[in-house]
């Protein structure tokens, strides 16, 4: 069955709301925000001009700009959904601007290093609540957005220790307005669960479809020819945007490498079952990561249903992303 939104909200919860960055996640929100009347007025910030068009052709927002500055002048919330790279310079760029009061977001997968860039940035009056919703699909830019994306999918906030507690909840109260589950965490415990989560599956993908096309005696033909449902898993993650992602893991560096530590000790271990004919090993282990699969679709977090790779064209299928 498909994910349905909610009625709209009687009232919506900011006047004003700018998002910054009109890409998947941007655009996601700024259909969302608009069926469910989360805001009465949405302005759309991007820095490109083609992107910034194209989000004004399908219409998205009630305002478009180029300058970052100018779009939050008059918003009582901020939705940064640019790359984790470019938060300092967005930081900058809207510090001046910001109305008392206004609420400053994100919807980074990184949030330590966020938090330690914004909040020497931002003036007092301003209120920073940090949010990171798990949801995204492999594609990118305002065409590739849908209003459904974050249903029943989690938004996790990781205010401050000072942050305002009101703005935490109008913050919490548009995640769950778009259809989204909130939960609250300290940014470095958020940082850790997203590397072995999110961000080392994303490195492993990136790596193994690489050694798959550096392989002398294996044509690139061959392996898109005879791909297997496994290896086409890998290859729709590692399509991710190559920008956000190399931000993701420059930012939370110390989480990845920590992971991959782990998991390179249990990669050797794993190695160790295969060359000495372990099968016991080998089946407690599988019993093990199955149990967790099962879990995943017991909490509605993914469908039992198999699509092997291969759904039509125009069916938006939600996948969990950083």
């Amino acid at each position: 069955m498909a994910e349905r939104l909610g009625p709209p909200l009687d009232e919506p919860i900011f006047d004003e709301l700018a998002i910054i960055g009109i890409g998947l996640i941007g655009s996601s929100l700024a259909r969302a925000i608009r069926k469910q009347n989360g805001a009465r007025w949405i302005v759309i910030a991007d820095a490109s001009d083609e992107t910034l068009a194209r989000a004004e052709a399908l219409a998205l927002g009630d305002r478009y700009t180029a300058d970052v500055t100018e779009a939050v002048r008059g918003a009582d919330c901020v939705l940064l959904c640019a790359p984790v790279g470019a938060t300092g310079a967005i930081g900058r760029a809207i510090a001046p601007a910001l109305k008392h009061g206004a609420i400053v977001s994100d919807v980074g997968s990184v949030k330590g290093a966020v938090i330690a860039e914004l909040e020497p940035l931002l003036p007092t009056h301003a209120k920073l609540v940090p949010a990171h919703p798990v949801a995204g699909t492999e594609q990118s830019g305002p065409d590739a957005g849908f209003a459904t994306l974050f249903v029943n999918r989690w938004s996790i906030l990781t205010p401050p220790a000072s942050a305002d507690a009101a703005a935490v909840g109008k913050v919490r109260a548009l995640w769950e307005a778009i259809g989204a589950n909130v939960e609250i965490m300290g940014a470095a415990h958020h940082d850790l669960v997203l590397a072995i989560t999110s961000h080392v599956p994303h490195l492993i993908a990136y790596n193994i479809v690489g050694t798959a096309a550096d392989l002398e005696d294996v044509t690139q033909s061959e392996v898109m020819k005879f791909s297997a449902g496994g290896f086409r898993d890998f290859t729709r993650i590692a399509a991710s945007d190559p920008t956000m992602w190399r931000d993701v893991f420059l930012h939370n560096k110390e989480a990845v490498l920590e992971m991959l530590g782990r998991f390179s000790e249990d990669l050797t271990a794993l190695q160790r079952m295969i060359r000495r004919g372990d099968g016991d090993g080998l089946f407690d282990l599988f019993t093990r990561t199955r149990a967790i699969r099962l879990g995943i679709v017991a909490q509605g977090q993914e469908t039992a249903a198999p699509d092997f790779g291969r759904r039509g064209p125009g069916e938006n299928a939600p996948g969990r992303r950083a």
